[in-house]
């Protein structure tokens, strides 16, 4: 399925807030159990109302909650008011800035922090941050004041922010050439079998939930775009096991769809279903220690721990590293208790 998020207001004054092309090899469906797949927080009963008020159209047609979606058909979610992600408004909501010069700046970004406005999180985000702290900082292709790249809302670690138009042209330039640094630590279930490999997999939206991405091979290998990922093992834990995982490419939870092909999830994730006991006992006891590292730890266990970038004015290759955050160093010692006492 392919989407766009046009922006401008239709000739009735609505304002698209998803579209969407329905894949040829779609079964019929009720659009409003299709829409729960492919519209990030949404309820059967929003969908519903949506329909209800005529906000619904499948080729340029309003339809209801009971119709069956068929194979090309072109939806389009339409509302009165614009996109939230469209009204952005400052708010004064501390970051880390790890350094910071005229032209740029590098931010820890905290787990639970969203990086842009969107689909239900409208505010406290990385951005509505930057517009209250800057003005006019330069918008990137997808009109996102100063953002080069993004991490997931659950993951932590370093970001890098422009603040002239220069600077975004320079980076995201950098970003695209694969020649920028960005190296993750990652906890994934299972004891992964090699000292290091890299996964190649080109990846695109999961044909039946859109929330998820995928790995395409072989004849679908066109529905996704390139991607390529290198990791060594830090450290074996047992069941589970500390990565550093090297991004060559940067797509949408690369990390995360490209570990759970090679079968290991990353723990806690559970967009990607690492928040159940994947590997283990079956002993009581065990889920009771897996639970409680899961409270330690209520994300996926990511960090964006180091980021390496050309300075667009000076040239300087700057290179920056962080600590893995509290939540996940103590998972991480809670595994290494755990995996010597089984070695007893």
């Amino acid at each position: 399925m392919d989407a766009y998020t046009p922006q401008l207001p239709d000739e009735d004054n609505l304002y698209e807030h998803h579209a969407f092309t329905v894949d040829k090899g779609q079964t019929p469906l009720r659009i409003d159990k299709y829409l729960m797949n492919f519209v990030e927080n949404a309820t059967r009963n929003k969908i519903q109302a949506a329909a209800k008020n005529g906000s619904i159209f499948v080729n340029d047609v309003p339809v209801k909650s009971n119709y069956k979606v068929k194979p090309f058909d072109a939806i389009r979610v339409l509302f009165t008011h614009p996109p939230f992600e469209n009204l952005l408004v400052g708010e004064d909501i501390d970051i880390d800035v790890v350094y910071e010069d005229d032209d740029l700046l590098v931010v820890n970004k905290q787990p639970g922090m969203v990086v842009h406005p969107g689909h239900g999180n409208y505010s406290g985000t990385l951005i509505n941050a930057l517009i209250h702290r800057f003005d006019n900082l330069p918008n990137n292709s997808s009109e996102r004041p100063g953002l080069v790249h993004r991490i997931d809302k659950d993951t932590s670690g370093l970001l890098v922010v422009a603040k002239t138009e220069e600077a975004m042209a320079h980076l995201s330039l950098q970003f695209a050439n694969k020649t920028s640094e960005r190296e993750y630590v990652a906890i994934v279930w299972g004891n992964v079998k090699e000292d290091s490999g890299t996964v190649e997999g080109n990846i695109g939206r999961h044909p039946k939930n859109r929330l998820q991405n995928t790995v395409f091979f072989g004849d679908d290998e066109d529905k996704g775009k390139p991607a390529v990922t290198h990791y060594s093992v830090l450290e074996r834990l047992g069941y589970v096991t500390l990565l550093s995982c090297k991004l060559e490419t940067g797509r949408t939870h690369q990390i995360r769809v490209h570990m759970k092909h090679i079968g290991h999830t990353l723990f806690n994730d559970e967009r990607y279903g690492g928040e159940k006991v994947l590997k283990g006992t079956t002993f009581t006891k065990y889920k009771q220690f897996v639970d409680n590292c899961f409270k330690v730890l209520p994300r996926q266990a990511l960090h964006a721990k180091t980021l390496g970038f050309v300075h667009p004015r000076t040239g300087e290759f700057m290179r920056f590293d962080s600590e893995i955050p509290e939540d996940m160093q103590q998972c991480i010692e809670k595994w290494k208790v755990y995996s010597k006492h089984q070695e007893l």
